[in-house]
């Protein structure tokens, strides 16, 4: 996930400069690996239950690999669409969790898994400040190159230090398709694969567009955006964390998270009115950032309290390939929006995309995924 993160800072720049250049051609290469990974999340977990954890995390880390390998080398905006796609052709994120699962004793795996879900979190943060310095220090086929070596000491991390995998059972585990479609199709559910689509969707266009605006409107040279990011990320936690606190004093986990998803519909309409100038486009990332952190926090959790135990490992995977998809979309619509319409058009977008998911939220299902709440 350091790997993948890195790139979000500097790949937009990076591609401007490469002769095939083109807004939609930058919004693939920003999402590619998304649709790999949300077409893969599901199988790579049900053929981790039939064929064993090790072997499909060592494919996914052989994948991640060769496409780090190809992009090192790619000097088209095709060409890091095709690395894009291998990397994310590695979907062995259900794996890892089913893994995680299988090593750890029931009382001390969700202890386990917020390990998990925290260095996912800080790997993002420190992604957003090293990117940009490393952007400028080895370029982005450097980065490639340092995934490259991600990769083998995940490899070697697999096979020396993780513990040997229970034996399979031949894959009576693998739930069946028409399990898959119901847990798709379940009310209580819905809304939460609806909100990691739109979150990741506006978080892949936020990077598509941010670093051109830091560099083209604001002059910030690309090695020093890293102190934009350090900075407003740390400024946003006084928004996040006030809202984490409320959530769990009050209550009212519906209105909080619909607030939330307006706090960043309006920072992405406040950049798309006015992203030339710096304090202001401070002030919108720090909104946005303090409505990201909680969301992507709660997302997960109200998810894991909505799903039965038996399956919330299956509705963790149909989460996932939501959640790439978005990504995905984010990248491929961006560019189209940055092309007809610059980079207002990709922040107008975002809001949009949020305005239809506060509507969601707030007109709620039948059966509401808020703890204590009704639709």
């Amino acid at each position: 996930m350091l790997g993948l993160f890195l790139l979000l800072p500097v790949l937009a720049l990076h591609a401007r400069e490469l002769p095939d250049y083109t807004p939609e051609l930058l919004g693939l290469a920003m999402g590619a690996y998304g649709l790999t990974q949300a077409l893969l999340q599901i199988p790579f977990g049900r053929w981790s239950d039939r064929y064993g954890r090790k072997p499909l995390i060592t494919i996914g880390l052989l994948l991640f690999a060769a496409g780090s390998l190809v992009g090192a080398f790619a000097h088209s905006v095709v060409g890091l669409i095709v690395a894009r796609s291998i990397q994310g052709a590695g979907a062995m994120s259900a794996a890892v969790t089913a893994l995680l699962a299988d090593l750890t004793r029931p009382e001390v795996r969700t202890r386990a898994m917020a390990v998990v879900g925290i260095s996912i979190g800080l790997s993002f943060v420190v992604a957003l400040v090293l990117g940009p310095v490393l952007g400028g220090a080895i370029g982005v086929p450097g980065i490639f190159l340092l995934m490259l070596g991600m990769a083998g000491c995940g490899l070697a991390l697999l096979f020396l230090a993780v513990p040997p995998e229970p034996e399979r059972t031949g894959g009576a585990e693998s739930r069946p398709l028409s399990a898959l479609l119901e847990l798709l199709r379940r009310p209580a559910l819905r809304p939460l694969y609806a909100g990691v689509f739109a979150l990741h969707f506006i978080m892949t266009a936020t990077f598509l567009s941010v670093p051109q605006a830091l560099a083209t409107d604001l002059g910030i040279a690309t090695a020093g955006h890293w102190k934009v990011y350090l900075g407003v990320f740390g400024v946003s936690l006084a928004g996040t964390i006030p809202l984490i606190l409320a959530t769990e004093r009050t209550g009212r986990t519906r209105a909080l998270f619909v607030l939330a998803v307006i706090l960043a519909g309006a920072a992405q309409a406040w950049l798309g009115h006015d992203h030339g100038h710096l304090w202001g486009v401070l002030g919108a990332l720090t909104l946005f950032f303090a409505a990201f952190n909680y969301l992507e926090a709660r997302l997960p959790a109200l998810l894991t309290q909505a799903a039965p135990g038996a399956e919330r490992g299956a509705a963790l995977g149909i989460f996932a390939t939501a959640q790439f998809l978005g990504a995905f979309l984010g990248g491929a619509l961006g560019g189209v929006l940055l092309g007809r319409y610059g980079l207002s058009g990709v922040f107008w977008g975002s809001a949009a995309i949020a305005l239809a998911w506060a509507a969601i939220v707030a007109l709620g299902p039948a059966v509401s995924p808020f703890p204590g709440e009704r639709g």
